[in-house]
């Protein structure tokens, strides 16, 4: 099977069936490539974590592992990247997703908050009016909170049409993430929400400083 999956799968540059023997949390995050085309781009690509069958189910299950037996509605995953896990876990616990979209995608009557990116652009993310029931329980799911300005504008949307974004002790579902970012932003997120990342403390500082 390895052999079938490796000749599929395996490149010179991208080996995606290796595992490690020891599966600590975090793993997959060696399997992230470094910026190599400059300041307009992000630090790291996870593209690669989510090709690898192995590191994409383990990086999901230790995103859900804080919210095991709370009670969520349902899944919210923000334009774009934050689609991939949103919905990997949103098919993991058996719920339905949602889709924060940037504006101008949707045709249906939508509510609209505006934001300042990681890069400080200022952007517009909608959704749509009638998908959060009050009282609906959100678990927001994104790829990275690094200033914290786009988590907030998805929460502030979520928390207008009447939906449950985690406020311990009140509601138990909240905020997820590869890496929250030791902002100002992202402290004030995790501050105020029940949150979940996959960085072990350890490699916290590495990340905050994106070496």
């Amino acid at each position: 099977l390895h052999a079938r999956c490796s000749q599929r799968l395996q490149s010179p540059r991208m080996d995606l069936c290796h595992v490690p023997a020891s599966r600590e949390k975090g793993w997959y995050l060696a399997l992230m490539a470094p910026n190599v085309k400059g300041p307009n781009y992000a630090w790291l690509d996870p593209s690669r974590l989510y090709c690898h069958p192995q590191g994409l189910q383990d990086c999901v299950a230790d995103l859900l592992q804080p919210f095991q037996g709370d009670a969520i509605d349902m899944v919210a995953g923000i334009d774009a990247m934050g689609f991939i896990l949103g919905a990997a876990a949103a098919a993991r616990l058996r719920k339905g997703f949602l889709a924060i979209r940037k504006a101008g995608h949707l045709c249906v009557q939508t509510v609209a908050q505006p934001y300042s990116d990681y890069s400080g652009r200022q952007k517009v993310m909608e959704v749509r009016s009638d998908a959060i029931a009050p009282g609906l329980r959100i678990l927001l799911v994104d790829q990275w909170v690094e200033t914290g300005g786009t988590m907030r504008a998805a929460i502030e949307l979520v928390e207008r049409l009447g939906g449950v974004v985690a406020a311990p002790p009140v509601c138990p579902t909240g905020v997820a993430a590869i890496c929250m970012e030791n902002s100002e932003g992202g402290k004030w997120i995790q501050e105020r929400y029940k949150c979940s990342h996959c960085v072990p403390p350890h490699l916290q500082p590495r990340f905050d400083q994106h070496q």
